[in-house]
């Protein structure tokens, strides 16, 4: 579970308006207002779409209001008839009828008025979906549920239906229709669920949170929650686990108006954070709209929805509540006082609005004349025992429909996105430069290295050319010393061949000198041949070896000639080219790297200078926020200090405003005529004065002017009393204090028009009392009603009776003895007077007694023919129901088809003519009810079946 982190706004840009229709068509472009300004301002333009509504300009939206009526349950079945019922639903025209009492009744109108037949399914889709819709495009929202206890508030809101998924209320569908249209990649989605318990604001997700702060913003009026928990949530499965905590720590008890009765308002809080993106669709709009808006600035759309389940308004005497329920009671009642207020304000533009009375009123400031679109749902129950709470709750929603909401767009400048986005740039350009400098460095180590790699291989060369160079110059010097042995041992082979030549040349001479002697000596020349082939023999060889020493001399001089220019050439070229290679890549190297390291520092530089830039503007917008916080600071303390001085007057006004002294229907003439507003306020200062003589007087008094003599006084006496009838709470009170023996023996003994009207008028109030009902009978009423019904033609009196006796046939133990007393051809008989209000008495008396036999038949409790057609009630049905007002032939067709049910009446209908009347009513009859009984009726009975064939 998560605080509300990360939903803070960087900048808003507020569109009024309603969200434009979907689909195609024209009407879905909206235009946009802005002024030039600096490239990041802090202040963002306000840009507006139209808002259409039905009830509304342009720029506004009226507070839509539904009115749901939940269905009769076993209590008001067990207090009355099904028949004794205040309100009449006219779905088709989006009407509701109330009926004070059995003359009396008001029409009003709603935005859509939902049967006690009406689907979850489709509340939602009327109520809801609107408001969920808008809510996805980033308005505020808000739908809410008012009502009394035990009229269905939290079934239409709040149930869950986690296994029957028709069951789901309001909460769920809309989280449901919420997840469906969210992309979790972009949006968020995160919920709040509260109560508002003894006028401390609770958290219902995390219970040890209580009493949380309600903050207003005083510049842009936004109410805020600090503290509350904010949960994000992803799936279906997680809302149903959420709001199933929510349910358990939510306060209820049980009454004797509902079992499970919410002891708290119930807020559900839904934040929404979509992505958006502003598009220039107006051609118009000059280049600074472009740069306050440039095509990469991140926009999100935050929006919130309200779901409300208010705590229901109750009266102690009827709830039951007891101890510390009656604590509870005071403080819902306050709180709803206050909501009261603050939407008659609105609807009579007051130029105050109290929404400071009660933090409920506080936490719907946006809901009621704020900038929300607003839905409220206001439930009620059709039993006639509420009627004033009843009452209460429909003018509410008619003064609700009279506020006027001003909706607007929230579309904020992500700068939490756009700093982050732009503090990943900078690490990753950072980290980039930082790689750039690592792989700088290792280029750089590594041609360094080859640097010193080509510097040794430079040196091992030279050293190994100079150890080459020395070794041949030791080799030129041995071939030298070489040469110069040969060349030696040369000259002296050369000498001694020269001495030879010398030594042949004396031999010569002397063999030339002794050639004479050789005869002499031939053993001596002889010898001297030897000697001489020998010495020729050792001279070719000293020969060989002369040349074979000059040829390998010449051989060492070529090859020492080639050393010489080998080791110039080495020496000159190995070094000059390998010394230029070096030099090539050195300053190749030193170049790529001097490019390198400028053209980082260049982009650092950049970097630096933009960081430098971002900073300087996050300093601005804090700065500026800064004094933002402390202009708000200074306007809540001003707004403390209006508030105390202001808190004497405001608990004068509450204490002059809160009691008001409740008053009975009027009776008399004034009862028959137009409801124009001056009549109302006669009957309302009559009434006034009526209660006013009923708390200073007392009852038993009041009945006792009853017997006087003075015909006046005896007149305004039982006026008294049909007023006081006329309210529920007083109706046991007068038949305990002998009221009805009192009206009764009136009614008896007086021969006055005037008293049998009143006196009839206050019997009928008292007869819409179940507990009175068999009172009355036994008491002889339905005779006394009868006689004077063939006694008088005036319609009002004949109205009164009429209306006393349909409400006595609405209870089915009081049949037999209303029909042996003559009631039932007593109301027959009033048809005679021909007056509309009369007959539509008459035919709601018949619906009444119809409706009940047919249940008790049903139920098998009682066999036979009907006991309306004994006293010939159908053939007057048949012959007239097309004749009348519509409310009438709706009771007169009813009473017909709940006849139809009992097949003991089969014969008289077919008799009568009455099948062609339940085909009539099976295709033409404007109630689905009415309609589905006739088709029930003609299928489940044969001899129908064969009368239609």
């Amino acid at each position: 579970m998560a605080t509300g982190g990360g939903w803070a706004p960087a900048r808003s840009v507020e569109r009024h308006g309603a969200p434009p229709p979907r689909g195609g068509g024209g009407g879905g472009t909206r235009s946009k207002s802005v002024a030039p300004g600096p490239r990041r301002p802090s202040p963002s333009p306000a840009r507006s779409r139209p808002a259409p509504d039905n009830g509304g300009s342009s720029d506004s939206c009226r507070v839509r209001v539904s009115v749901r009526l939940r269905p009769k349950n076993s209590e008001d079945l067990a207090h009355g008839s099904d028949f004794d019922s205040c309100v009449e639903l006219q779905p088709e025209s989006k009407r509701l009828k109330l009926k004070k009492n059995n003359w009396s009744c008001e029409s009003y109108k709603f935005d859509e008025v939902f049967s006690e037949n009406a689907s979850q399914k489709r509340v939602y889709e009327v109520v809801a979906k609107p408001v969920v819709e808008s809510v996805l495009e980033g308005y505020n929202g808000t739908v809410m549920a008012y009502g009394q206890t035990g009229t269905g508030k939290t079934y239409t809101v709040g149930q869950l239906g986690k296994d029957d998924p028709s069951e789901r209320g309001i909460m769920v569908r809309a989280l449901e229709h919420i997840l469906s249209s969210m992309s979790f990649e972009t949006d968020r989605v995160a919920i709040s669920y509260l109560q508002l318990y003894l006028e401390s604001v609770q958290d219902l997700l995390a219970p040890e949170k209580t009493n949380i702060p309600i903050v207003e913003d005083a510049k842009t009026g936004d109410v805020s929650l600090p503290g509350a928990a904010v949960v994000e949530i992803k799936d279906l499965e997680h809302v149903f686990h959420l709001l199933q905590i929510g349910e358990a720590n939510r306060h209820a008890a049980n009454t004797k108006m509902n079992t499970e009765s919410s002891r708290s308002h119930a807020i559900l809080i839904i934040h929404l954070q979509r992505s958006s993106r502003i598009k220039e669709e107006n051609s118009s709009l000059s280049n600074d709209t472009h740069n306050i808006f440039p095509d990469d600035l991140p926009l999100v759309l935050k929006s919130k929805l309200l779901i409300v389940d208010l705590a229901g308004s109750e009266r102690i005497d009827k709830s039951g509540s007891e101890g510390h329920m009656i604590e509870e009671a005071k403080f819902i009642n306050l709180s709803l006082t206050s909501l009261g207020k603050c939407i008659n304000a609105l609807a009579e533009n007051s130029p105050h609005i109290p929404t400071r009375d009660s933090k409920l009123t506080r936490i719907l400031r946006d809901s009621f004349g704020g900038t929300a679109r607003t839905s409220l749902v206001v439930t009620i129950g059709p039993s006639s025992r509420h009627y004033s709470e009843t009452s209460s709750t429909i003018m509410f929603g008619q003064r609700a429909m009279k506020v006027v909401n001003t909706i607007k767009l929230k579309e904020e400048a992500d700068y939490e996105i756009l700093y982050k986005k732009m503090e990943r740039e900078v690490d990753q350009l950072t980290s980039e430069m930082e790689r750039q400098q690592k792989l700088i460095k290792s280029e750089k180590m590594q041609l360094d290295k080859k640097f010193k790699e080509s510097e040794r291989s430079f040196h091992d060369l030279r050293m190994t050319s100079n150890m080459r160079i020395e070794n041949l110059e030791k080799e030129k010097c041995q071939l030298e010393s070489t040469v110069k042995t040969l060349m030696r041992d040369l000259e002296e082979e050369k000498g001694q061949k020269n001495l030879l030549s010398e030594q042949i040349a004396e031999l010569e001479k002397l063999l030339n000198k002794n050639k004479q002697q050789q005869l002499e000596n031939l053993s001596r020349t002889k010898i001297l041949t030897d000697t001489t082939k020998e010495h020729e023999k050792e001279m070719e060889e000293l020969l060989r070896q002369l040349q074979e020493e000059r040829h390998c001399s010449s051989s060492l001089k070529d090859r020492m000639s080639v050393l010489q220019q080998e080791l110039c050439d080495a020496q000159s070229s190995a070094q000059e080219s390998m010394a230029r290679e070096l030099e090539k890549k050195l300053t190749k190297v030193t170049e790529e790297l001097t490019s390198q390291v400028q053209s980082l520092k260049e982009k650092i530089s950049e970097l630096i200078s933009e960081k430098e830039v971002i900073y300087e503007e996050l300093k601005s917008t804090q700065e500026k926020v800064q004094q933002e916080m402390w202009q708000r600071q200074g306007l809540e303390d001003q707004i403390l200090r209006l508030e105390r001085s202001t808190s004497d007057n405001y608990a004068e006004e509450s204490k002059t405003s809160y009691g008001m002294v409740r008053s009975g229907s009027g009776l008399g003439n004034a009862a028959f005529v137009s409801k124009s507003g001056k009549i109302r306020e006669a009957l309302s200062g009559q009434r006034g004065t009526i209660s006013k003589i009923f708390e200073e007087v007392g009852l038993p008094n009041v009945l006792a002017l009853l017997k006087s003599e003075d015909l006046d006084v005896q007149i305004h006496a039982v006026k008294v009393v049909a007023n006081l009838a006329a309210e529920d709470i007083n109706q046991e009170r007068i038949v305990e204090e002998g009221g009805l023996d009192a009206l009764l023996s009136v009614l008896e003994t007086s021969e006055n028009t005037t008293i049998h009207r009143v006196t009839a008028g206050a019997v009928a109030n008292l007869a819409m009392n179940g507990s009175n009902q068999g009172v009355i009978m036994n008491k002889g009423g339905a005779r006394l009603l009868a006689n004077v019904s063939s006694k008088t033609e005036d319609p009002q009196t004949l109205r009164m009776v009429a209306g006393a006796i349909a409400n006595l046939c609405g209870n089915e133990k009081l049949h037999l003895m209303l029909k042996q007393d003559g009631g039932i051809k007593a109301l027959l008989g009033m048809v005679r007077s021909g007056h509309a209000d009369v007959i539509a008495q008459i035919a709601r008396g018949i619906a009444n007694f119809a409706k009940c036999e047919s249940r008790v038949i049903s139920q098998g409790h009682r066999k036979g023919r009907s006991l309306l057609i004994e006293d010939g009630v159908l053939t007057w049905m048949v012959a007239n129901s097309t004749r009348f007002s519509a409310s009438t032939r709706r009771h007169i067709e009813l009473a017909f088809c709940h006849l139809a049910q009992n097949e003991d009446n089969t014969c008289d209908i077919i008799a009568s003519g009455g099948i062609k009347e339940l085909l009539r009513i099976s295709r033409e009859s404007p109630r689905d009810d009415t309609r589905n009984l006739a088709k029930k009726a003609l299928d489940s009975n044969p001899a129908f079946l064969r009368e239609i064939q």
